[in-house]
């Protein structure tokens, strides 16, 4: 059962959202008023912004000590700053996860925080619809639909990082210490009990998106590389495939020619067509091997996800890099 008074840690990753900064606190301080029978923290961090984000969010934490400002040294990427989130929120009973710019309202935590009193462990999030159009939008959808069928073990599409975690489910997930992470896969990896909380998800209060078409590529490979061996599968399947194609066809002019059949030769534009789909093949088989052995080889090298520059709030010291276990 839980505390009837519990600490709920809200952890938010920031890059370069000046514009929507004062509202974002302005939401937060709002809840965090209503009490809701609960005591708030918020853990933001500033993954490198280069506009007046950090500025406006420690003026906010020196204001309001429930409010704590986690700045990093550069820009690591949003998967290693809510990393380094969740380690600061350690010793909350449970940690609330969002993006910050407000697409995720605020105003849904306390029903995160029913369903987790209830006695789940992960209570995601759950989009019913999502505001984003055209080109963007599809992209999302498809990568959706494709992961769902790629992923080694079922991952709910209609989710992301929104969503609570119990202090149980949050060590586990601090024990992970990979670099390449792919959040909504990782909870779905450690397991534990799961509710999920249906919502619609809004317009961007204000500004532009920060993912670039880039970042959220390279998003898009780490969840398939981290969480499927299907890619690698394909390929033994493409060669048996082609094995098997290349012999038929071997068997057919043999028989052929067994039977005293006259073989014409097509000459110059079949081997070319032979060779360059070969080729092709081979390269996208090379090319998937590179994406895995990338992958190792940024892990083995045992780098930090992120080194923390300055600290700012109420807080007790916290790490100043995070571990490697």
């Amino acid at each position: 059962m839980a505390d009837p008074s519990p600490t709920v840690a809200v952890v938010i990753p920031v890059f370069n959202e000046e514009a929507v900064a004062p509202e974002l606190c302005r939401r937060l301080t709002a809840l965090f008023d209503a009490g809701h029978g609960c005591t708030w923290r918020a853990v933001l961090v500033d993954d490198g912004s280069r506009d007046r984000s950090a500025e406006l969010l420690r003026a906010q934490a020196l204001r309001d000590p429930r409010f704590e400002l986690v700045e990093l040294s550069r820009n690591f990427g949003f998967q290693s700053a809510l990393a380094a989130g969740l380690a600061h929120a350690q010793g909350a009973d449970a940690i609330v996860t969002m993006d910050a710019d407000l697409q995720d309202p605020p105003e849904l935590i306390p029903e995160l925080v029913a369903a987790w009193q209830r006695g789940a462990d992960i209570v995601r999030a759950a989009r019913r619809s999502r505001a984003e159009a055209g080109v963007r939008r599809a992209g999302f959808e498809l990568f959706h639909v494709l992961f769902g069928r790629l992923s080694d073990f079922p991952i709910e599409s209609n989710t992301g990082t929104f969503g609570l975690l119990s202090q149980e489910a949050a060590m586990a997930l601090q024990r992970l210490p990979e670099r390449h992470r792919f959040f909504p896969g990782l909870r779905a990896w450690i397991g534990f009990t799961v509710a999920d909380v249906a919502y619609d998800r809004q317009e961007r209060a204000a500004g532009m998106p920060q993912q670039t078409l880039r970042r959220l590529v390279r998003y898009a490979l780490d969840g398939i590389f981290s969480f499927s061996h299907l890619p690698l599968r394909l390929l033994t399947y493409s060669g048996l495939f082609i094995a098997g194609v290349g012999f038929a066809v071997g068997l057919f002019f043999i028989v052929r020619r067994l039977l005293g059949v006259e073989i014409a030769f097509t000459g110059f534009t079949t081997i070319i067509s032979l060779v360059l789909f070969l080729g092709g093949v081979q390269l996208i088989g090379i090319g998937v091997l590179g994406e895995y052995l990338g992958r190792m080889y940024d892990e083995v090298k045992q780098r930090p996800l992120y080194v923390v520059k300055r600290h700012t709030g109420s807080a007790a010291s916290r790490p100043a890099s995070s571990p490697r276990d």
